[in-house]
């Protein structure tokens, strides 16, 4: 057999690297030869990959989350957490109004008061610093912006827990849960639209909501940390409301080993009337986030904690990493997992960048 013979019946062998004739390459295509189906064709614009996204970062779907200190007449640097304060009376108001004007969800506030005791007093008095900040922040915004407050007492304790402690040390859940109707009803009548149930003792979403309604406030929501994870990634938050806690909360939040635990506190969460349910930390936690989404039928939030935020601001400020990438796209792993709602630090430049 000749060359041209070996040619003609074997096309392309022989030939340089890449010189296929088009009779050849429709057979070797109807072979199987070539791909057929291409993704990379709705990759290869921005515009075509902003057509066909399949997860998108809107303002309303993020929460801020807002630290006020009592006391002070200018913001305080958070020195682990950079570009974020802790809040005058005055800066709180800006920041508010700024976060309604960008069309975010919500703020969820916290408090650091002045003064500190064993069970929480600050917590529940009509001129705390939390129910002081909650009637500014709705005084600013109304309702152009849900305003959301923590219901826990770890910030207003002297020893730092979540709750009232019992006389061996251990924090007494079903004391904690009388703090805590008390506690909601004060951040109710100070214009809360939405409480936080954060301290993660048994049955605390049923004696909220019980509080709630009895005291006739039954259009406040009930946003449940359903499954809050006894995470290392909250050491800045710790920083940023000057937390005493001495020890871990271990003994109440989750274990982050466990994750079907996690849709059985879910459960009795929405079976005890809450409104909205989120897992906290995010994005160590997306498993948790998906498999939450999945059962249950109320909105999921998640929290992205002051560790993930902190982890991202130093890498970048070290040139490790892109920074607005980063943010992005760890947004987008939250949200993909399938959170409704996400409380995150970088809420407010996040809806800059989408305005």
């Amino acid at each position: 057999m000749t060359g041209s013979a070996a040619t003609q019946s074997a096309p392309g062998r022989g030939s340089p690297v890449g010189e296929v004739t088009g009779s050849a390459a429709t057979r070797a295509a109807a072979a199987g030869g070539f791909p057929s189906v291409r993704p990379r064709r709705l990759r290869t614009t921005p515009a075509l990959r902003r057509l066909v996204a399949e997860t998108r970062i809107h303002p309303a779907d993020l929460v801020l989350p807002v630290f006020v200190r009592e006391g002070i007449t200018e913001p305080a640097p958070v020195p682990s957490m950079p570009g974020v304060v802790q809040h005058s009376r005055d800066s709180l108001r800006r920041a508010v109004a700024e976060a309604a004007g960008l069309g975010l969800g919500g703020v969820m506030l916290f408090a650091v008061p002045e003064v500190r005791d064993a069970v929480g007093s600050a917590a529940t008095a009509p001129d705390g610093a939390l129910a002081v900040a909650l009637r500014d922040v709705v005084a600013e915004v109304g309702d152009g912006l849900v305003v959301m407050a923590d219901l826990c007492l770890d910030e207003f304790t002297d020893h730092g827990h979540c709750g009232v402690l019992a006389g061996d040390g251990t924090v007494d859940n079903d004391a904690t849960l009388l703090r805590y109707a008390d506690m909601a009803v004060a951040l109710a009548e100070a214009g809360a639209h939405v409480v936080g149930t954060s301290g993660m003792m048994d049955g605390q979403v049923g004696a909220v909501r019980a509080a709630l309604d009895g005291a006739g406030r039954q259009g406040v929501a009930v946003l449940a940390y359903a499954a809050k994870y006894a995470s290392a990634f909250y050491g800045p938050f710790r920083d940023a409301v000057e937390s005493c806690l001495v020890g871990d909360r271990r003994s109440y939040q989750q274990d982050p080993a466990n994750g079907r635990e996690a849709l059985r506190e879910v459960a009795l969460d929405v079976a005890e009337g809450a409104d909205l349910v989120m897992v906290k930390p995010a994005m160590a936690y997306l498993d948790v986030v998906a498999r939450v989404r999945d059962a249950v039928d109320v909105p999921v939030a998640a929290y992205q904690v002051s560790g993930e935020y902190a982890m991202v601001e130093a890498a970048a400020a070290r040139g490790w990493i892109d920074r607005e990438r980063a943010i992005e796209e760890s947004m987008l792993a939250i949200r993909r997992a399938g959170a409704d709602v996400v409380l995150s630090y970088w809420a407010a430049e996040l809806a800059r960048r989408a305005g």
